[in-house]
């Protein structure tokens, strides 16, 4: 297993002069003296759940004094999923669709933790060509989830252009997930006990093609950005967290490494094969919202430098469980022998015959660690499924984070935290 290495994405202030955060501090302090007597009562502001910058259905119910924020209290649960309670009602590959709908930004990697999960629970490992195509398929979800919250991140603090560097790379990505899967979007691509398909004819080519393309992009959105002072000035010291406050709200992924914990489960409970993988793991000590940033345009350089090691020593074989009376039979083989007819019909009507227990497996997706604890009493149906979203968890902090705020950097900071509704209100 390779050691764990770590990237510093301390700023550069080389090209940049750092705001006076205290002559900010002292102009706000001035602001709410002059303007004490003329406030009276202070305001309470609804922001959301229809609003731009909460990135969806999210409602902050704001106290204001002036401009500045004096308390915050988000309030979710407008989508109403019950995806946990859906689940206990259906054959464990049934669920698969509806894990495509948590994190929408990466239904790849998804689908690949919630199978990891359930494979615990059977005691199954899958090949080697499986797990490494479970790995460039994560990979390539990583990309695509970081490109999309990158630039919706520089297009909440005014930056557009990048915006549209990084939106037409996660289009490419979505051209090959539909290469891949047969969707662009929801793709339901990975079963238990392995995948739909194998790789098409030609989509190696293509992915090393985008990996290039995607290189040359990032450096151009490093460009627009790393110096630029509108943005560095709506970034810089907003949003701090510290390592401390991080790990006791329960963050994970780029916000937590963001605060200096180097926490990442492909290096601390490596799964999937990612001990052969040679890559760091990027972290930053500031943890304010251009440090967030800054992790994960890293970290975007080092999921392009796993996928080319994926490509160069992908395994030969099968891509799926061979030979397990759980898992279905090939099409072929049906259609020739009654026994493998009897074999799929037990299969499709009462699912996987999975033992008696309980298991968690987290996996670290783009927006952290997305987590299934299965209790299982036996038979095709969990008895009780619980998923941890790392967007609940990092959203959580917001009632510490934003007092003390303007009204202003609201939307940097639930840029720079990048959360998805879709698994918050799971």
């Amino acid at each position: 297993m390779s050691q764990s290495s770590t990237t510093s994405t301390t700023p550069s202030t080389t090209e940049y002069e750092a705001p006076d955060t205290a002559a900010r501090a002292a102009d706000a302090a001035d602001y709410r003296d002059a303007t004490e007597d003329l406030m009276g009562e202070k305001m309470v502001l609804n922001m959301g759940p229809s609003h731009p910058a909460t990135h969806g259905v999210l409602r902050l119910i704001l106290e204001l004094e002036g401009e500045v924020i004096v308390k915050s209290e988000p309030d979710i649960g407008f989508l109403h999923r019950g995806d946990e309670k859906i689940a206990e009602s259906m054959h464990y590959n049934q669920f698969v669709p509806y894990t495509d709908r948590l994190d929408y930004l990466a239904p790849l990697a998804n689908n690949v933790a919630y199978a990891c999960a359930v494979e615990k629970l059977m005691g199954w490992e899958l090949p080697p060509r499986g797990q490494a195509l479970r790995v460039l398929c994560c990979e390539l979800a990583r990309i695509s989830s970081h490109m999309l919250g990158v630039g919706v991140c520089a297009m909440d603090v005014g930056a557009m252009t990048v915006f549209l560097y990084t939106f037409t790379e996660r289009e490419k990505v979505y051209n090959l997930c539909e290469q891949l899967t047969g969707a662009r979007f929801t793709t339901s691509y990975t079963r238990v006990g392995g995948q739909l398909r194998d790789m098409p004819e030609g989509f190696e080519a293509a992915v090393r093609k985008f990996l290039d393309e995607c290189e040359v992009t990032i450096a151009e959105v490093s460009k627009l950005l790393d110096n630029n002072k509108i943005f560095r000035d709506r970034m810089c010291d907003i949003g701090v967290i510290s390592a401390a406050d991080a790990i006791a709200w329960g963050m994970t992924g780029p916000n937590l490494r963001a605060s200096g914990p180097t926490r990442d489960l492909r290096k601390d409970r490596p799964y999937l094969g990612y001990e052969k993988y040679d890559f760091d793991i990027p972290v930053a000590d500031e943890g304010d919202c251009y440090a967030r940033y800054q992790v994960r345009m890293e970290e975007m350089k080092q999921s392009i430098r796993i996928c080319r090691q994926v490509l160069d020593t992908m395994p030969s074989g099968e891509v799926n469980l061979a030979n397990s009376k759980s898992m279905l039979p090939d099409k072929e083989r049906v259609l020739m022998s009654m026994e493998e007819l009897i074999h799929h019909f037990i299969v499709a009507t009462q699912g996987i015959d999975a033992p008696a227990g309980e298991v968690y497996f987290g996996a670290e997706n783009p927006k952290g660690e997305l987590g299934f604890y299965i209790h299982s009493t036996g038979g095709g149906v969990p008895h009780r499924l619980k998923i941890r979203s790392p967007s609940f968890c990092n959203l959580s902090i917001l009632s510490n984070l934003l007092p003390g705020h303007m009204v202003s950097d609201i939307p940097a900071v639930l840029g720079s935290l990048d959360f998805v509704m879709g698994e918050c209100d799971r």
